[in-house]
């Protein structure tokens, strides 16, 4: 990050190119660019190395819940015309990782042309060291109901992400002095749809429209208080106040179909306005991990 000497961010440095392993300029070197502006928007997904600095920095963070965790495996398959089922959505949790007393869960889209988009989730607070989320993923797919799926099929792209978990109470303060923090950065997952990216988006846009808005008037490298009381104010804090308590009743109970009830039971009184378990504490991922021993 570049800062004024008053302390505000004023842009961005891309790192030198041609460093030796000694750490040293090699005869290749080129220094990096320096990208300024009135106003930088950190965007740069779930725990970016800018975003985890300068919530720290700021304190960002002060009074919230700390952000949770998962690793999110993705493939798209062709597969069997006779097993293709235009539209039909499939979302599973519990086994496999129930038996290691972990949480997580997948999902399968049939979409258009036989294909199909299937995924699985693990959370990162797992107490057992020896979970491998890659394999985890392919004990599911041996799953019967998943297996006749994508029998005969063939995989035809793959990915992998982390993903934030941690709910409303997690999200930051989104503004500090010269920049804003949105997206995976600001943490606007809803975790129960396993979406995010219409809540990134929603952001990004009252991200300009608040940058567009203090421009025109002439600031510059100030905090956008207006943009993080928009974000608070718009449907995107009325969608995840509603699933807030679905991953901290799921983690409580190690993920298993008791918490997931209690979850959808607690997601339904706050859909109806009714009274429900107020705001839950998060712990932290790391500190949910135990020895091998």
């Amino acid at each position: 990050m570049l800062y004024d000497d008053k302390g505000a961010v004023v842009g961005v440095a891309t790192g030198d190119m041609g460093i030796g392993r000694d750490g040293k300029p090699t005869d290749r070197y080129q220094r990096g660019m320096e990208l300024r502006g009135k106003y930088t928007v950190i965007a740069e997904g779930a725990r970016g190395s800018l975003a985890k600095g300068l919530i720290a920095k700021f304190g960002l963070d002060k009074g919230r819940q700390p952000q949770k965790y998962g690793i999110g495996i993705k493939e798209l398959w062709d597969i069997d015309p006779a097993n293709h089922v235009p539209g039909r959505v499939l979302h599973t949790q519990g086994w496999p990782l129930s038996e290691s007393g972990s949480g997580g869960g997948g999902f399968l889209y049939h979409q258009a042309n036989n294909q199909v988009a299937l995924g699985f989730v693990t959370t990162l607070d797992y107490a057992n060291p020896y979970v491998y989320p890659f394999e985890e993923f392919q004990r599911w797919k041996q799953h019967p109901e998943i297996r006749k799926v994508l029998e005969g099929g063939k995989r035809v792209s793959y990915g992998a992400r982390a993903i934030n978990e941690g709910g409303w109470q997690a999200v930051p303060r989104l503004c500090f002095p010269g920049g804003v923090l949105a997206g995976c950065s600001a943490g606007f997952v809803n975790v129960p749809r396993i979406k995010g990216s219409h809540t990134a988006m929603k952001s990004g846009m009252l991200a300009a429209e608040a940058i567009a808005a203090a421009i025109a008037a002439g600031r510059e490298n100030d905090a956008l208080d207006e943009y993080d009381a928009a974000v608070r104010s718009s449907w995107i804090a009325d969608e995840l106040k509603l699933v807030q308590n679905a991953e901290p009743l799921a983690a409580k109970f190690s993920g298993d179909l008791f918490g997931s009830a209690l979850a959808n039971i607690d997601m339904w009184l706050r859909y109806l306005k009714l009274p429900s378990v107020k705001p839950m504490k998060h712990h932290t991922d790391a500190s949910a991990l135990q020895r091998a021993d």
